[in-house]
């Protein structure tokens, strides 16, 4: 199994977005904001490493359709296991802004 410190932040995006059901590369990048030079490679790192696994959807779907044939992914659960781990790592930043704000949920009273 591939450690996920290797993971870019963008990788463990596309992670997540497999995990919550997204399965072809169009649907990730409308559900996560992403540009397609991030999610694509993405997506292959994703297989190659084991965490998601991949396959083509019947020809057939997709000409009934009108489009090309789409490449579905999956996690795995490899990948399910350096998700939570991923997310755990990053918990902490949740209550971070941009600017280094904390959230007011998260500040201490006056």
């Amino acid at each position: 199994m591939a450690s996920e410190k290797q993971l870019p932040v963008g990788t463990i995006m596309v992670l997540h977005a497999l995990a919550r059901g997204h399965h072809h590369g169009f649907d990730i990048l409308e559900q996560t904001g992403l540009t397609s030079g991030t999610v694509y490679p993405a997506l292959e790192r994703l297989a190659k490493l084991g965490l998601a696994r991949s396959s083509w959807e019947d020809a057939r779907t997709a000409r009934a359709q009108k489009r090309p044939p789409r490449r579905n992914f999956q996690i795995t659960e490899d990948g399910k296991a350096a998700l939570i781990r991923a997310l755990e790592r990053y918990r902490t930043l949740a209550p971070i802004s941009i600017d280094g704000v904390v959230h007011p949920r998260d500040a201490e009273p006056a």
